[in-house]
C-alpha cells in the first residue's frame, strides 16, 4: 500500500538526541470535510505498519471512509518512519536513539496540524502499542481529543510487561551474528528465537489447551511453531524490532513536562470519552491493569473482549473479537 511521508526536519527527542531528518510515514482513508472535524487517528502497533490496520476500516464499519478521514500513522522504529534501518550514520542501527510514545505523538500532532490544518480529533484508537499512543494523545491534548479507545494495550508499561520484553530482546542479542547490532547478515537464529518466545505470550493458555493450531491448518504443535512463528520476523530488521521494544518499555503516560511523573494527574487529565478494551486472556495487558487505569480517568469504561486469543483479540484475527471493538468504536463515534 502506497504511503506518504511527513518530513519533520530536525526533531529533538525526549532522550536528548536530535534526529536531523526525521520522517513519519502515513496513509489516509476517506476525505477531510470542510469543517475538519471528522478526523480519526489510528497509530501503528509493534512490528506492524498501516497495512495491518484495514481490518477495522471499510464501508459499514465504525471507521467508515465515507464518513471519516482516517489517518494511519507509523511509529518511529517501524521501518517506514525514521528507524534504525533507514537512518543515516551515526544514528543508524544500534546507535538509533530511544524514542518514546510522547515523541511519537508530538510528531503526529505536528503532521496533522502542518499538513492538514487539523487540530481537533474525533477519535484516536489503537491496538497494543497503538493503544499506548491513543492514551498519549488523550492525555497530552485533552481539549482536542473527543474520544479514545485502546484495545489490548495500556497507557503505561508495567514491570511484568517490561520483564517479558527483556526475554524477547535477549532472544535476538544472544545470537552470535548479532554483533552488537552491527550485523552484516540478519541474525536469523535470534529472530527465530524471538518468534518462539513471542508464541508463548501472544496467545493464551486456553488457546493452546484447545489445540487451536489445528484449526489454522497445522498438523502438530511443532508444525505450528515452525510454520507460523520461526520465520515471522525474518522480514523485519532486528534493530528496528529492538528500537520498538525500547519504546514499549519506556512507555509512561506521566513522563513529560506536563505531568512530571504524576500518574494520577496524567490519567485524570483525559477528558475524552474512553473505552478501554482488554482481552480476557491477554498476557501482556491484563484486565486488572486496565481497570486500574480507568479508575483514574473521569469518563472511561472497561469493556472486556471475552476471547481465548490472548493479545491477538485486538488484532483482527477473529471476527467475533473484532466485532466487539467495532461496536465500541461506533459507540464512541455516535
Amino acid at each position: 500500500m502506497k504511503y506518504e511521508i511527513f518530513n519533520a526536519g530536525r526533531v529533538a527527542l525526549q532522550s536528548g538526541i536530535t534526529l536531523p531528518d526525521c520522517c513519519v510515514a502515513y496513509v489516509t482513508h476517506g476525505r477531510l470535510n470542510a469543517a475538519k472535524d471528522n478526523v480519526v487517528v489510528f497509530p501503528s502497533r509493534y512490528a506492524g505498519t498501516h497495512a495491518d490496520q484495514t481490518y477495522l476500516i471499510g464501508p459499514g464499519k465504525a471507521l467508515d471512509p465515507e464518513k471519516y478521514f482516517i489517518i494511519c500513522i507509523n511509529m518511529l522504529g517501524s521501518g517506514l518512519s525514521s528507524s534504525p534501518s533507514n537512518t543515516a550514520r551515526p544514528l543508524s542501527g544500534p546507535d538509533f536513539p530511544l524514542v518514546t510514545q510522547y515523541d511519537n505523538v508530538v510528531l503526529q500532532e505536528r503532521l496533522l496540524r502542518e499538513v492538514f490544518g487539523v487540530t481537533q480529533i474525533k477519535l484516536v484508537c489503537g491496538w497494543s502499542m497503538g493503544g499506548q499512543q491513543a492514551f498519549q494523545w488523550a492525555s497530552l491534548f485533552p481539549d482536542r481529543v473527543a474520544a479514545m479507545a485502546c484495545f489490548c494495550g495500556q497507557g503505561t508499561t508495567t514491570p511484568h510487561t517490561h520483564v517479558f520484553l527483556e526475554g524477547v530482546k535477549q532472544g535476538i542479542i544472544t545470537d552470535p551474528d548479532w554483533r552488537g547490532g552491527y550485523y552484516e547478515t540478519p541474525p536469523y537464529k535470534g529472530l527465530m528465537a524471538k518468534g518462539r518466545i513471542w508464541a508463548g505470550w501472544a496467545l493464551s493458555q486456553e488457546w493452546y489447551r484447545a489445540k487451536m493450531w489445528e484449526k489454522q491448518g497445522f498438523a502438530t504443535l511443532e508444525d505450528y511453531l515452525k510454520g507460523n512463528w520461526d520465520g515471522i520476523y525474518f522480514n523485519r530488521d532486528a534493530n528496528d524490532m529492538l528500537s520498538l521494544i525500547a519504546t514499549w518499555q519506556a512507555c509512561d503516560l506521566a513522563n513529560n513536562q506536563l505531568y512530571n511523573g504524576d500518574a494520577n494527574a496524567a490519567y485524570a487529565a483525559i477528558k475524552a470519552r474512553a473505552i478501554i478494551l482488554p482481552g480476557r486472556t491477554d498476557l501482556y495487558f491484563p484486565v486488572a491493569d486496565n481497570a486500574a487505569e480507568v479508575a483514574m480517568m473521569p469518563n472511561a469504561e472497561v469493556r472486556v473482549i471475552d476471547s481465548i486469543w490472548g493479545h491477538y483479540a485486538g488484532g483482527g484475527r477473529v471476527a467475533e473479537d473484532t466485532a466487539v471493538i467495532d461496536a465500541a468504536l461506533k459507540d464512541l463515534l455516535a
